[in-house]
């Protein structure tokens, strides 16, 4: 119970930055971009969500995952390692699959990559040449025609996370000629409740919920 608690706070908490982000900063045109076609036909979108880790889609993207998927576009996961810092990899591979089936986005658009040169750590430094590597792989195999990722803090400052911000950036040098566009982290929560039960799969990171929770309390 206490656990649910927590998670519960910790989603309201993510609720708010959302809404004050959407009150007090200047509008950007994400939600514009993918809902105003100037009386054209519908274009449907392949959305490439770029992450470190499983939790990371629902921890801080599952407002970016539920508004695509609510406007008929095709979003599609990258995790680029499983997690094991605490040897739980294989856990949270699942918990991964889990958290997607909350999110509706089908298995076989989730990929989860396990690399030796890309292990979940703190102390952790992931090459950015093969992270582009691995990507455009991916957006070549899959005709994807937009990347989703951290911004360059890497949301809450894990290097990980920043490493895969520099990743894609250094895919976007590397590919001037490609059309595809790229998005850094666009928080608007319109379903928090989805976002609560998404996080609720990854139940091996609760601990990490309860620490994040309580910093900032």
């Amino acid at each position: 119970m206490a656990f649910i608690l927590i998670i519960a706070s910790l989603v309201l908490f993510l609720w708010i930055v959302s809404l004050c982000k959407v009150l007090l900063l200047p509008r950007i045109p994400f939600a514009k971009h993918f809902t105003n076609n100037n009386g054209r036909a519908f274009r449907k979108r392949n959305v490439l969500l770029v992450i470190a880790h499983p939790d990371d889609e629902s921890m801080f993207f599952t407002p970016t995952i539920n508004f695509l998927t609510s406007k008929g576009h095709n979003v599609q996961i990258l995790c680029l390692s499983i997690g094991d810092a605490d040897g739980k990899g294989n856990i949270r591979k699942q918990e991964l699959f889990q958290a997607c089936v909350a999110l509706k986005v089908p298995m076989q658009q989730v990929k989860i990559v396990n690399h030796p040169d890309l292990q979940d750590g703190f102390g952790k430094v992931w090459n950015h040449s093969l992270l582009a590597k691995i990507i455009e792989e991916e957006i070549t195999s899959r005709c994807i025609d937009m990347i989703i990722t951290f911004d360059s803090y890497g949301v809450s400052g894990h290097c990980n996370h920043r490493d895969v911000h520099y990743g894609v950036c250094k895919l976007l040098h590397d590919i001037l000629q490609r059309d595809i566009e790229v998005w850094e982290l666009c928080l608007v929560n319109e379903h928090s409740r989805r976002s609560g039960i998404a996080m609720a799969q990854h139940s091996s990171q609760w601990v990490w919920y309860a620490c994040f929770t309580l910093l900032l309390l």
